[in-house]
């Protein structure tokens, strides 16, 4: 299971953390990135930095919020 700190999940934990709604959420609210804690996060939870570095499988994962749906 992830645990949330105060610098954010470790990448191997992205994918679950975009399958959680509650943990997404609870990112957009406090506007700080699941990966880096950085703010101005985007509707998946990441910054542009963090977002821009995603590969294939994860930028699925994270479109599906962008588009506005949860998993």
């Amino acid at each position: 299971m992830a645990r949330l700190t105060n610098t954010g999940l470790k990448r191997s934990e992205l994918p679950w953390a975009l399958s959680r709604p509650d943990i997404v959420l609870s990112a957009r609210q406090r506007d700080s990135c699941l990966l880096c804690r950085s703010p101005k996060v985007n509707e998946a939870g990441l910054c542009g930095v963090c977002h821009a570095l995603l590969d294939d499988d994860e930028i699925l994962l994270a479109r599906v919020w962008i588009n506005g749906m949860t998993p």
